[in-house]
């Protein structure tokens, strides 16, 4: 249930933790329906101002929450997200609602809800809102021309990111504890670096892809973000496995999350140098990454200075969005409309040749070959999440010291080649001053989510890592 101390609309709303909510309802001692009633009048009261939601459920939903309270009446179990309100990208289909994609003319009433939909409505979820993004999740701004600008609840003036931002911006702005993104070049941590938040984006492969329109399948992820580091894992662990019907989907073990420790004594931590060294960042993120390693080493982990320069962007990789020209080529020959920024880029991505999109093939198998050979050396690599922290709406460049500079260049530079990498990675924001404060991206081997948990673990544990609101 979210409170504001008053003010429903403004941005210091709070939301009760998913793990908290969903204990009390199985112990009887709040009701789901209460649960879901707050979140949506949270959700209506603040809509106008910060433009989060291209659809918000009707009172229709609350018979949803009466279910999982009478499953309680009942002495059973709902499931560890029961009568948790939790809203979702409007690119993942949900039985009986139309899936948008922030499109002027997709509109697709799904029959059948995506498999991570089905997982978090079997472990007692409730579904409250759809949440905008960038245009067919194609931009890192969530400015969109069909529905307008997603607004940051820290900073309405500016950017909540994309192509997540509707998720990002639900969480950060107290209308669910959990939200449900899409992770193709940073589209889940992008979005909750630049609200304070925690977003996670999955090994790929490791949570199903049914029933969420693509944008480019070899790199699509579904990913938490959360307003606790708790309720991403639990989100995670509900979602994750392996789905036999999806193409894309690895028979993988899923690893619960580790516990927190005290400190991070023999934890090597990678800093990829040539990776940061080239990268369009702002004074403010640079700095608080410095001291967050200088952190780091005084919890007792062994920084590792990564040299090899491979291990990091290239710019052949960007090639491999031939993908997204194939899914859109049809509609782009009969004449649709997309806004002018999606526009642009599906005419680049139509124009990569053959020969490039196997360089980029090429390039990501190099990516990945050399990515392995340091984690041979390390346990986790370390970056900052992106280059800058804020992004005024309207304005397409940020201010760094290279100069102004792409949004896209700026927010991505360091989220973008993990796609590539199939990596897990991990954004937490930085307990350093600043409203968005810097973020911190950990990267983890494939299939070690795991470790993740267990590190940001111990960076909340010790204050290195909190939410600013």
């Amino acid at each position: 249930m979210a409170s504001s101390g008053g003010d429903v609309g403004g941005p210091w709303v709070t939301v009760m933790p998913a793990l908290t909510t969903a204990s009390q309802v199985r112990r009887g001692e709040v009701s789901a329906r209460d649960s879901v009633a707050g979140a949506l009048v949270t959700t209506r009261a603040q809509q106008d101002r910060l433009n989060i939601c291209t659809f918000i459920e009707d009172d229709s939903v609350l018979e949803r929450a009466d279910e999982i309270d009478r499953l309680v009446a009942d002495g059973k179990d709902p499931g560890p997200l029961a009568g948790v309100p939790v809203a979702l990208k409007d690119l993942i289909d949900h039985q009986g609602r139309v899936t948008t994609c922030g499109s002027e003319f997709y509109r697709h009433e799904a029959e059948t809800s995506a498999e991570v939909v089905r997982r978090l409505e079997m472990a007692g979820a409730v579904i409250v809102s759809r949440t905008g993004l960038h245009e067919f999740a194609f931009g890192f701004s969530s400015e969109n021309q069909w529905f307008g600008p997603v607004r940051n609840p820290l900073d309405p003036d500016t950017s909540a990111g994309g192509s997540s931002g509707g998720s990002a911006a639900a969480v950060a702005a107290g209308q669910v504890p959990i939200a449900i993104g899409t992770d193709t070049g940073g589209s889940v941590r992008v979005p909750a670096a630049l609200v304070g938040a925690y977003g996670l984006k999955v090994t790929h492969g490791r949570v199903p892809l049914t029933g969420v329109f693509p944008l480019a399948g070899s790199l699509d992820t579904v990913g938490p973000i959360a307003a606790s580091l708790d309720d991403l894992a639990v989100a995670y662990q509900v979602m994750a496995g392996y789905f036999a019907d999806d193409p894309w989907s690895a028979p993988q073990p899923v690893i619960s999350a580790g516990s927190e420790r005290p400190d991070l004594r023999g934890v090597r931590i990678g800093i990829p140098v040539a990776w940061i060294d080239e990268a369009p960042i702002t004074e403010e993120v640079a700095d608080a990454f410095t001291e967050t390693a200088g952190r780091l080493s005084g919890l007792g982990a062994e920084i590792v200075e990564i040299r090899d320069e491979a291990v990091g962007p290239d710019r052949r990789l960007g090639n491999l969005f031939a993908e997204t020209a194939i899914l859109h080529r049809a509609w782009r020959e009969e004449g649709r409309a997309y806004g002018e920024e999606v526009a642009v880029r599906l005419d680049a991505v139509s124009k990569i040749t053959l020969d490039e999109f196997a360089a980029a093939q090429e390039a990501r198998s190099r990516l990945r070959q050399h990515t392995a050979h340091a984690f041979a050396g390390v346990d986790v690599i370390a970056t900052p999440a992106t280059g800058a922290t804020r992004k005024v709406i309207g304005q397409d460049t940020i201010a760094t010291p290279q100069g102004d500079l792409h949004y896209r260049t700026v927010l991505s530079f360091f989220s973008a080649v993990v796609n590539s990498m199939g990596c897990p990675a991990l954004v937490a924001p930085l307990a350093v001053p600043g409203m968005p404060p810097p973020a911190i991206q950990i990267i983890a081997p494939w299939w070690q989510e795991h470790r993740l948990f267990e590190i940001a673990g111990t960076l909340d544990h010790t204050g290195v890592t909190q939410r600013p609101w």
